[in-house]
């Protein structure tokens, strides 16, 4: 039996051009926000700190906080 991915949080590894999938899911949540992200509208994230962002405007402000 196949099992779904439905709903379930995946564990990834940010990298400078994409990321590679830990453990799978249909989405990640943002580390500011915490909205889900479905994975094929996953398009801001930061290497150094290892999170995804929901925008462009959470990811900004989340470099610029130390």
């Amino acid at each position: 039996m196949m099992s779904s991915n439905t709903a379930r949080p995946a564990r990834l590894h940010y990298m400078a051009n994409g990321f590679r999938v830990l453990a799978p899911g249909d989405h990640v949540v943002c580390a500011v926000s915490g909205e889900k992200i479905p994975l094929e509208a996953l398009r801001y994230w930061s290497v150094a700190r290892q999170e995804p962002y929901a925008s462009a405007e959470i990811a900004t402000k989340a470099m610029m906080t130390p």
